[in-house]
Parts: structure tokens; C-alpha cells; sequence
């Protein structure tokens, strides 16, 4: 007979075993630590961590075989027709899209708050509701029609085919969608949408994942082409769980300076195209307007050649863009000179002026402040601006004027010597198109034995600083 405390002890034990011990998640991200905390190691939120119920236990059950709504079958019989891109009439977002909007593909459009993610959206629905020959339906959770009407009168985007409705219930939204039928529905913005029976407050993960979800399998059943506006974190991703981009086909983050009329459309995530691209648009008091050539917002025109700038080509995504950039050298101070840059990195900036007070014997820097910054509020943080920078910082500190018609293309090393780049021939041809005449190039960079350089430009290579500066005094004595 066994003792009447083990007894009790077992079943104490076994009870405890079978009681589910609690979860945490954060409502913020996500993320599930392992117990309660202040504040998520994950997104740094205060007090988003909340106690989850945990889910059902999931049985050991084989599933059984069920007839599949379509069966399979072999692939070449299948057309590619219904998932054609249909231009969205914002050429410069059809860039990004690869050719434009795909019926039936969910796009997430991320950006900071009064960046103009609603007046793109809107040109766009009005561009589509003319063009498209199908109805755009803009559903606004932060906005009543009122108030979009006002933009829309602005953007003069008052076509018949375009609708506007303010919801923030998921029902609501497909009931719309049911009366609409729409070939364009534009969501902004997901947080502001709550599906009825889920659990947590609406911009919530799991309000998110669930509208998400249902938006998306919504699109896919019935072939419509849906935008859904993101809201972005201090750092500037995507706010929610991750699985929110995973859910989507296409991921675009929308950048711009408030105090810049220039915007970037950024793809991140491309199903249908290429990830990398990159669109252009310029802000007005009408409306937003794309930009084809944007290498004009970003260059200085002189009447006379001025020291303390040089000009580069950078790339923002598969797009060379032509970029001036300056450098002014202040007084000597006591103590440690300032080194403020604007659309720059400040380590490459200080790792170049190191460089110059290295290897350059007339450059001295150690006690001059040192200022450096592009042109039309585009950041420029690629190692190929390097050379360009070095030589405005040059120009400046020799009081020699750089050649109007040179560009210079380059990484700088630790040694002087100027490494190779990437896109280089995109890259001179966008300075030979736009009128430049010679170009600094790393070795090995130049036209090949048997090429041609672009039209009239020259193009010579520069093993490290010392021969760049040279041939850049040469060239603007040309």
C-alpha cells in the first residue's frame, strides 16, 4: 500500500503537467518571449505585452484526402492571360511594378506619415477609373468621404468610375466589394480595418494578420488588384508582424524629405518584377507628378566654375542617377573641428577626409571644419561616391575649381587607391546623355580594348587620389 503523501504528490505533479503554461506575444511585432516583460526585446515598444491564449493542441490525427477545387494540371496548358499586368496610367509606378498592376496581386505601400501615400494612391485610383475601364474603390479608415473629396478636388480626380467609402469593418469593406466590383480597391489603411470575431484591438497583430489574410484570399478569389497602405516604425520598416510581407505579393516603401518636393518608391518585395527598382515623383501644391528624368533635381547650374564640388553618378536600384556633391572647408578652430554632412554618410565622409590628410601632403584637415552634402534632397550612402567626395573636399581645401563637365565615379580605400564599382558603362552613359565630358574611373572600369566610350566623353582610369586630382586639375584647365 503505498504512502498517502506520494500519492498526493503524484497527482499534484500531473495536474500541473497538464495545465498549459502562459503565453506572451506583443501586440506590437509579435514577437513571444518566453515570460512577461516591460518593454519587447524585439521592436523596444513599452508595454506591448499582452498574455495570448493559447491555441487549440493539434491532434496526431492523419488529415484526410478532400476533392480540390481545381485539379491539377500540367503547365503548359495553363495561360498566363488573367495575371497580365495592366498599366495603373503612374508610369513611374509601373516602373516599380514591373509593367503595372496584376489582378488578383495584394501590394503593401509603407511610408511615414504625411510623406503623400494617400495623394499617390488617390492619382492612381483616378488614373485606373479612366483608363482601366473597370470601377477603383478607395476605402478610407482614417479619413471620412468628406475629407478625401477635398483632395480629390485638388488632384482632380473626380471621375465617375472612381468610389469612396469610409469604413473600418472588414464586413463592411467585402459588402462594397460585392456592390462595387471593382478592378482596383485601394485599403488605407490595413490598421485601421478590425475583422468581427478576432480577438485584439484593431492595428493589433492579430487584427492585422486576420484583415490581411481575408483582403488577400478576397483579391486572389476574385481577380481584383488591392493596395493596402502601411504604416512604418521609427525605423522606418514595415509596422506589424512579419508575416504581414509575407502574406503580400508586392512590398513598396514610399520615401521623401518634408522638406524636399522629391519622392522614392521603393520596391522591396516584387512578385511579378524586378525587386530593385526604383520610382521618382515630385510633390506639388496640385498633386503628385512623376519624374522620368530626375538627374536635373540633383545638379547645380554656374555661371562660372566654383571650387568645393564635384559631380557622381549613383544608383538607386537600377537607375543611375547624376548627383552633385559639395564640400565646404570652414576656419581653423581649436579643439575638434565639426564634420556635419547632409545626404551623406558621415563614417564614409570621415574615413575620406582621413584618407586626404594621409596620403594628400598640401590637404590638411585635422583642424578645419568640414562640411559635405548633396543636391535636391537624395541620399547618396554608396561606396561610389567616394571618389567624388574626396575630390569636392579637394577642390575646396586647394581653392581649384573642378571641371563643369567631369563626373567621377569611384570607391576609396583605406591606401588611396580607388577601387572598382558596380553599373559603371549605366552609369557613364546617364553623364554622357546629360552632357558630360570626361570621367574619372577605377581601373579595369574604362571602355574595353575595342569599345567605344560614350558619345563624346572621355573616359580615363585613376588608380588612387593623388592621379585623380591631377588629372581632375587637367581636366578643368581643358
Amino acid at each position: 500500500m503505498s504512502h498517502p503523501r506520494a500519492s498526493v504528490g503524484r497527482v499534484t505533479t500531473s495536474r500541473t503537467r497538464s495545465e498549459p503554461r502562459p503565453a506572451y506575444q506583443c501586440d506590437a511585432c509579435g514577437h513571444q518571449p518566453p515570460k512577461w516583460l516591460g518593454r519587447c526585446p524585439e521592436c523596444n515598444e513599452w508595454g506591448s505585452i499582452i498574455e495570448a491564449k493559447p491555441g487549440p493542441m493539434i491532434s496526431g490525427r492523419v488529415v484526410s484526402s478532400r476533392l480540390p477545387s481545381e485539379p491539377a494540371r500540367p503547365i503548359k496548358t495553363i495561360s498566363a492571360a488573367p495575371a497580365k499586368a495592366v498599366p495603373s496610367g503612374v508610369s513611374e509606378l509601373d516602373r516599380v511594378l514591373g509593367g503595372g498592376l496584376v489582378p488578383g496581386a495584394v501590394i503593401l505601400l509603407a511610408g511615414e506619415p504625411g510623406v503623400g501615400k494617400s495623394t499617390l494612391l488617390l492619382d492612381v485610383a483616378q488614373q485606373w477609373a479612366l483608363n482601366a475601364g473597370t470601377p477603383s474603390l478607395v476605402v478610407s479608415g482614417e479619413e471620412s468621404v468628406s475629407q478625401v473629396r477635398l483632395r480629390a478636388e485638388r488632384l482632380n480626380a473626380l471621375h465617375d468610375n472612381l468610389y469612396l467609402a469610409s469604413e473600418s469593418d472588414l464586413g463592411a469593406v467585402i459588402a462594397h466589394l460585392d456592390a462595387v466590383k471593382p478592378g482596383l480597391l485601394i485599403i488605407d489603411s490595413v490598421q485601421t480595418i478590425s475583422a468581427p470575431g478576432t480577438e485584439g484591438v484593431p492595428g493589433g497583430v492579430t487584427q492585422v494578420r486576420a484583415v490581411t489574410a481575408a483582403l488577400v484570399s478576397v483579391a486572389k478569389e476574385r481577380g481584383v488588384a488591392t493596395v493596402l497602405v502601411g504604416h512604418v516604425t521609427k525605423d522606418g520598416s514595415v509596422a506589424g508582424p512579419r508575416v504581414l510581407e509575407h502574406l503580400v505579393d508586392v512590398v513598396l516603401h514610399f520615401e521623401g524629405d518634408k522638406h524636399s518636393s522629391l519622392r522614392l518608391v521603393r520596391g522591396v518585395k516584387n512578385r511579378y518584377g524586378p525587386a530593385d527598382e526604383v520610382g521618382c515623383f515630385e510633390m506639388h501644391e496640385s498633386g503628385i507628378v512623376s519624374l522620368a528624368d530626375p538627374s536635373g533635381l540633383f545638379l547645380t547650374r554656374y555661371n562660372e566654375p566654383v571650387p568645393g564640388t564635384c559631380v557622381t553618378v549613383a544608383m538607386e536600384g537600377r537607375r543611375a542617377m547624376v548627383t552633385e556633391v559639395q564640400a565646404l572647408i570652414g576656419a581653423q578652430v581649436q579643439g575638434s573641428p565639426r564634420r556635419t554632412v547632409s545626404g551623406l554618410d558621415s563614417a564614409r565622409l570621415a574615413m575620406v577626409l582621413a584618407v586626404l590628410q594621409r596620403r594628400m601632403e598640401k590637404i590638411k584637415l585635422h583642424d578645419r571644419e568640414v562640411f559635405a552634402a548633396t543636391v535636391g534632397g537624395i541620399r547618396v550612402t554608396e561606396p561610389s561616391a567616394d571618389l567624388a567626395m574626396a575630390l569636392a573636399v579637394a577642390s575646396g581645401a586647394l581653392n581649384l575649381a573642378m571641371a563643369p563637365h567631369l563626373v567621377a565615379i569611384g570607391e576609396v580605400g583605406l591606401t588611396g587607391e580607388v577601387r572598382r564599382v558596380g553599373a559603371v558603362g549605366r552609369r557613364l552613359a546617364e553623364a554622357a546623355r546629360l552632357g558630360f565630358r570626361f570621367a574619372l574611373v577605377p581601373p579595369g572600369c574604362g571602355p574595353a580594348e575595342g569599345d567605344t566610350p560614350p558619345k563624346g566623353m572621355r573616359v580615363v582610369e585613376v588608380g588612387d587620389l593623388q592621379s585623380a586630382v591631377q588629372w581632375a586639375a587637367r581636366a578643368s584647365a581643358e
